[in-house]
């Protein structure tokens, strides 16, 4: 396969709930963690529903960082989707099992492309 790029799919368990469910904070950590990856952000989405937890998107050149979280179990799920090599998405993911104080974390790795065609010529 032809591999144009690489999905991380974070599970982060026993993190510190209040942290989860602070809209202000989620938001901070995910855009903090993409500039300090140097990925490039064009556009933002997040919600925090009622009684608790937080959803959010950013967009980013690469493609995307997303993350859901359910505080009442100390949970998020969180995802890095990047194409190219203008970052390092592990080194994204790292900093988000970190920031969401996550002491029970998994990281799935899927490469995502198109299979190689023959050259016609």
């Amino acid at each position: 396969m032809n591999v144009l790029g690489l999905h991380l799919l974070l599970e982060l368990k026993e993190c510190n709930p209040q942290l989860l469910n602070d809209l202000d904070y989620v938001r901070k950590t995910l855009l903090d963690t993409a500039h300090d990856v140097g990925a490039t952000v064009v556009g933002e989405s997040f919600h925090r529903f009622s009684p608790q937890g937080v959803t959010g998107i950013l967009a980013i050149a690469e493609s995307h960082i997303s993350i859901h979280t359910w505080p009442e179990h100390g949970y998020a799920a969180a995802d890095i989707f990047a194409c190219g090599a203008s970052f390092q998405p592990k080194e994204a993911a790292e900093m988000l099992i970190g920031r969401l104080e996550s002491r029970d974390s998994e990281i799935v790795e899927v490469q995502r492309g198109l299979p190689l065609k023959a050259v016609v010529s």
